[in-house]
């Protein structure tokens, strides 16, 4: 609506908030349609001769007249593109494995997919994700190992890079030389035009040349030509990344209502967790884990798996430092020097006296008659003593043992 909004939260409070202030601006617009009627007809029946006198009414007339005209314009559309079926068999892998050279990426790896099955895929960089991707959609073979695709499959993939759309293309001959109409899951039929207005790009985009698009505007053409071709499994590669959030939003949408299979790369956890059913942990050294939940639960598990391991690890440390100083002191006790054992007759002279101090300022402290001014000091110096006497009673403590 040609304003931009500030939002001082994260993406959660985001989506809260802009709910709310849609909701708020659509009321205040139905209210104002409700007294413009009202008003209309005042402004009908009021008497020329006397529109001075009511000329504040007049005015907030036309206030409510400007709000009761405005439109909120969500520019939100929905992807119903008709899927391709799946059958009974759909993709079984069984104790596939994968390096390059001494790095290993998977290892004996087998997995059977369902039907409406929605996983996340996370790993570190370099895990062998990709390549796990690649392997199963037949563009990497494996080292050993078998895959089996059923026949109905009918992948789609989104991937991160390399994606393949002509520079020298314009946008609508793009989704021409895929299909010229594109049949929606309603069974309504769009023109190659339609279905670009479809994903918001006016009729000046459509004939611009993709080198001339936006980075976000050439993912959301290239994220069209995956899924006009009807997918039944859909792969996509951190879509989160270039993508708008509302194509996001809506592309959330659709793949909670896609009734094939989802597998999913990214490090969005929001994302992910609206998403995916459980996830493949990539681990490293060719280990991939089935994780049971969605990406939340598992950062909580491994903060917590790792939070527990510092502790086991500090903890070791420490005993073997008690440790090494007990053997130290048992194999060479340690005797005062001349200059400590001079310290250590002082330090006792200097806890005494420090003792002494502290009880007589408590005493003046308790005794009510101290001024303002001599209360703030006797706080503060008997705050010093405190500290001096922790000092001097942890190094007496020391050297005492010693003796």
């Amino acid at each position: 609506n040609n304003t931009i909004y500030s939002y001082k939260g994260n993406y959660s409070y985001y989506l809260e908030k802009r709910e709310e202030r849609i909701a708020n601006k659509t009321a205040e617009i139905t209210r104002a349609q409700n007294l413009l009627r009202k008003e209309a007809e005042w402004m009908r029946r009021m008497p020329k001769a006397r529109s001075h006198k009511a000329k504040y009414r007049i005015d907030a007339f036309h206030k409510t007249k400007d709000t009761a005209s405005q439109k909120i314009v969500d520019n939100k559309f929905d992807i119903d593109i008709k899927g391709s079926r799946l059958g009974k068999k759909i993709l079984e892998i069984d104790k596939i494995s994968k390096s390059f050279g001494d790095l290993n990426l998977i290892k004996d790896f087998s997995y059977k997919f369902s039907r409406g099955e929605k996983i996340g895929i996370i790993g570190k960089n370099g895990a062998g994700k990709s390549t796990f991707l690649n392997i199963i959609t037949g563009n990497l073979p494996q080292d050993s190992g078998s895959i089996e695709t059923g026949e109905t499959v009918i992948y789609g993939y989104y991937k991160q890079e390399d994606y393949d759309i002509d520079p020298g293309k314009r946008a609508i001959d793009v989704i021409k030389d895929i299909a010229e109409t594109v049949t929606l899951g309603s069974g309504k039929v769009l023109s190659a035009s339609k279905f670009l207005e479809f994903f918001l790009f006016n009729d000046k985009q459509q004939y611009s040349y993709v080198s001339t698009l936006s980075g976000g505007e050439r993912r959301r053409l290239y994220l069209m030509t995956v899924l006009m071709k009807s997918p039944n499994f859909l792969i996509l590669d951190e879509p989160t990344n270039d993508l708008d959030i509302m194509t996001l939003n809506v592309l959330e949408e659709y793949l909670n209502l896609f009734n094939g299979c989802v597998l999913i790369v990214s490090h969005d956890r929001y994302f992910m967790d609206k998403i995916v059913d459980h996830l493949f942990v990539f681990e490293g050294n060719g280990v991939i884990k089935d994780f049971h939940s969605n990406y939340s639960i598992y950062r909580d598990y491994k903060l917590e798996q790792e939070k527990s391991e510092r502790s086991k690890l500090t903890e070791k440390k420490a005993n073997e430092t008690i440790k090494i100083k007990s053997t130290a002191v048992k194999e060479k006790p340690k005797k005062l020097s001349y200059n400590e054992k001079k310290e250590f007759e002082q330090l006792e002279v200097d806890i005494e006296k420090l003792n002494e101090e502290k009880s007589s300022i408590e005493e003046l402290l308790n005794s009510g008659t101290l001024l303002p001014n001599e209360l703030v000091d006797k706080s503060n110096r008997i705050g010093q003593i405190i500290d001096l006497l922790d000092e001097k009673e942890l190094r007496w403590l020391e050297l005492s043992e010693m003796i």
